[in-house]
């Protein structure tokens, strides 16, 4: 089976080959070229997959401010 290939570089992976591989939307996967030049496309494994974080959550609890509402404005105003 042959697909084209978008002018965003993406393809559609036919639905028997999703289905072996248990590939969901959003599913991460990951491709390889072997020695003989063929892709292969395997399911991400949990070792391979690069978590998605949130930004926000990410920052959450990480502020370490050791001054009041005073010093705050000073800083931000540039009041020395």
């Amino acid at each position: 089976m042959s697909t084209n290939l978008t002018s965003k570089g993406q393809v559609t992976i036919p639905k028997h080959i999703r289905d072996a591989l248990n590939l969901a939307p959003g599913s991460a996967v990951d491709f390889a070229v072997n020695t003989s030049g063929q892709v292969v496309l395997n399911a991400a494994t949990a070792q391979n997959k690069k978590k998605a974080v949130d930004r926000f959550e990410a920052a959450r609890g990480k502020a370490t401010v050791k001054w009041g509402t005073d010093e705050l404005m000073k800083l931000l105003r540039s009041e020395t």
